[in-house]
């Protein structure tokens, strides 16, 4: 399934994340975490791959579409369950 959001909206779902979330999902899905990172606008693609967001300059960061909503899922989840 694929999804289009802004990258500023990506960015909040990330810093809305608790501490340790990043390892919890890569754990979860038998990602590498810089992979995980990746996602979520990281760059380091020597230890994590690539995750299927492209990025279109512009307001608010962009718009990225995403290939796989897989890790924004977990990542909403998670901040759905933790309050």
């Amino acid at each position: 399934m694929t999804k289009t959001i802004t990258f500023n909206e990506l960015r909040k779902i990330k810093d809305r994340l608790p501490d340790g979330s990043m390892q919890r999902i890569a754990k979860d899905l038998q990602l590498e975490v810089e992979t995980v990172r990746n996602y979520f606008g990281g760059t380091n693609f020597d230890q994590g791959q690539s995750t299927g967001i492209h990025v279109e300059q512009g307001p608010h960061g962009g718009i990225v579409e995403l290939d796989d909503t897989t890790i924004l899922e977990r990542a909403i989840s998670m901040l759905e369950n933790s309050y």
